[in-house]
């Protein structure tokens, strides 16, 4: 989708990807992702475009926090952090 937007397909059990579900996550290789969107694709086709829009405006203003404003989003529950166990 490009402007650190990815759009990732993700199977159902049992099916193939193109059946399954669809997330889109704000991304910035080997720094930070973010979850921000999932849904199915038989109740959804896809975004609409001005929905893209709004997700790359995200993107560029999320992917700009710092270290400090993403820990008090963490701490007032407003964004919830996922940590890959080593």
């Amino acid at each position: 989708m490009g402007g650190s937007v990815i759009k990732q397909r993700i199977a159902r059990s049992g099916e193939s990807k193109s059946k399954g579900y669809r997330s889109i996550i704000l991304f910035r290789k080997d720094k930070l992702s973010f979850f921000v969107y999932g849904f199915s694709k038989s109740e959804l086709g896809n975004i609409r475009e001005d929905e893209e829009v709004q997700f790359k405006k995200m993107a560029k203003y999320v992917l700009s926090l710092t270290d400090a404003q993403l820990s008090k989003l963490v701490a007032n529950g407003q964004f919830e952090e996922v940590v890959k166990n080593a």
